[in-house]
């Protein structure tokens, strides 16, 4: 099922404002218990934990995400 332009302009508009926060709260909830249970990661480990969960969030959003930059391809010209 394809969804339209408008419909993937309207959900990453959402994911940006509201899915985005949450994301980065859970992600520093994560490195926090991380440091709580294993204690303080070296600096170059805790980066990479950054970077990767960074990648993360946008795997799996980037049909969400193609295209919506550019003109509506459905719009009259």
């Amino acid at each position: 099922m394809s969804l339209s332009y408008k419909t993937r302009r309207r959900l990453s508009l959402l994911v940006l404002v509201v899915g985005l926060p949450l994301y980065i709260v859970a992600a520093v909830s994560l490195t926090g218990w991380l440091d709580a249970r294993f204690g303080r990661l070296p600096i170059w480990a805790e980066l990479g934990v950054y970077v990767g969960l960074g990648f993360l969030w946008m795997a799996p959003l980037k049909p969400v995400f193609t295209g919506v930059g550019r003109e509506d391809p459905d719009a009259e010209k």
